[in-house]
C-alpha cells in the first residue's frame, strides 16, 4: 500500500482521562461558587456591619441581605446596634437576665468602697448601654468590656466616697444614679466609645458583712429609736399646743368680753349721771323726790319679800315680827 492510500484515522485517548474543557468549566463554574458564597452576607435586624477593603475601614451598611467583593478583598463584621446590654458590678447573677441577686457570686473587690464619712459600704449595680456607632465600636477601643468596667468601678467610687453612708443607703440613691450616668457617659464620649449609656441603676447597698455590719445596724437602731421619741415628741405637740392655745384664746376673749361690759356699763351709768345732774340743775326740788321715790319703789318692790318698817325713834317698845307669818 502506497503512502497515498493510507488512511489518517484519529488517535484515541486512554481510558479514565478527563477533557481540558470539562476542567476549565468546573474552575469557572467553583470559581462563581466561591465568589457568591464570599460575595453576599446577611446583616440581622438588631445588628449593623462594618464593610472593611483590604483591612481599611470602607462603609457601614444596615439590615438585610448585603454584598461585598469577594475572595477576601472585602470582610464584614456585624456589630448588635439595637441591642441593650447589660453589666453588673459587685455580683455576677446565675440567671437568664443577667441581673437577678438570687444565688448570684459576689466580687467584692469591685462592690466594697470607702463613703465621704469614712465608713465602709458594699454597693452593688448594674450598666446597662446600647452601641450608637460600630465603627467606633470596632476600632476605637481595644479591650471593650474591661474599660466599661474600670470607668464605671471609677466613677461609682468617687461619687460613693464624697458622701454620707446614710445618704447613699437612703435618700441620695436616685441623685447617684443620674450623676454616674451623665458622669460616664462624658467619658465614653470623650473615649468616642461608640456607646450610649442607657441606664445606671443601684441594686443592693449594705455594710460588709461582718463587725461593720452588725456595728452599722446598732447604730441604725438607734436612729430609729431616736425618730421614733422624735416622732412621739411633735404628735404630743401637736396634741397639746393646740388645745392650750384654745384656751388662752377663750380665756382671753373671755376677759375682752368682761372689759368691754364693764366699759359699756361705766359709759351707761355716767350717762345716766350726767342726765341726772342736768335734770337736778334744773329742779332740783323735783328731781329729789323722783330720786326719793325711785330708791323707796326699789326697796319695797314685791321681788324683795315682805318689807318691815321700824321708827328708830320708838323708845321702850320692842318691835316684833309677826312670827306666824300673818298681815
Amino acid at each position: 500500500m502506497s503512502d497515498e492510500e493510507q488512511v489518517v484515522r484519529p488517535a484515541h485517548r486512554p481510558m479514565g482521562t478527563i477533557s481540558p474543557k470539562i476542567v476549565v468549566v468546573v474552575i469557572i463554574v467553583a470559581l462563581i461558587l466561591a465568589s457568591v458564597a464570599s460575595g453576599f452576607f446577611v446583616v440581622d435586624q438588631t445588628e449593623q456591619a462594618v464593610v472593611l477593603r483590604l483591612g481599611r475601614y470602607d462603609r457601614t451598611v444596615g439590615p438585610g441581605l448585603q454584598l461585598r467583593l469577594p475572595f477576601g478583598i472585602e470582610t464584614s463584621h456585624n456589630v448588635p446596634t439595637q441591642l441593650v446590654q447589660t453589666l453588673t458590678f459587685g455580683y455576677r447573677a446565675t440567671d437568664s437576665t443577667g441581673t437577678g441577686l438570687t444565688g448570684a457570686q459576689s466580687y467584692d473587690d469591685e462592690s466594697v468602697m470607702l463613703t465621704g464619712d469614712l465608713n465602709i459600704v458594699d454597693v452593688e449595680w448594674i450598666v446597662q448601654y446600647r452601641i450608637n456607632d460600630a465603627r467606633k465600636w470596632l476600632f476605637n477601643v481595644e479591650d471593650k468590656e474591661t474599660t466599661i468596667r474600670d470607668i464605671s468601678q471609677s466613677v461609682m467610687n468617687a461619687l460613693v466616697g464624697d458622701l454620707p453612708i446614710l445618704s447613699v443607703m437612703t435618700d441620695l440613691r436616685t441623685q447617684i444614679e443620674i450623676d454616674a450616668q451623665e458622669r460616664m457617659q462624658a467619658i465614653f464620649d470623650g473615649y468616642d466609645f461608640g456607646i450610649e449609656v442607657v441606664t445606671v441603676k443601684l441594686q443592693n447597698i449594705v455594710p460588709p458583712e461582718g463587725a461593720v455590719q452588725d456595728a452599722f445596724e446598732d447604730v441604725n437602731k438607734a436612729i430609729q429609736d431616736m425618730n421614733k421619741s422624735i416622732n412621739e415628741g411633735k404628735e404630743y405637740y401637736n396634741t397639746a399646743i393646740p388645745e392650750a392655745q384654745g384656751e388662752a384664746n377663750r380665756i382671753v376673749l373671755q376677759a375682752e368680753g368682761y372689759a368691754a361690759q364693764r366699759v359699756n356699763q361705766a359709759i351707761g351709768d355716767v350717762a345716766a349721771f350726767d342726765a341726772m345732774k342736768a335734770s337736778y340743775e334744773q329742779a332740783p326740788e323735783v328731781t329729789r323726790t323722783r330720786l326719793y321715790l325711785e330708791t323707796m319703789t326699789d326697796i319695797l318692790a314685791p321681788e324683795n319679800g315682805q318689807v318691815t318698817l321700824v321708827d328708830s325713834s320708838l323708845e321702850n317698845f320692842l318691835p316684833v315680827k309677826n312670827i306666824g307669818g300673818g298681815v
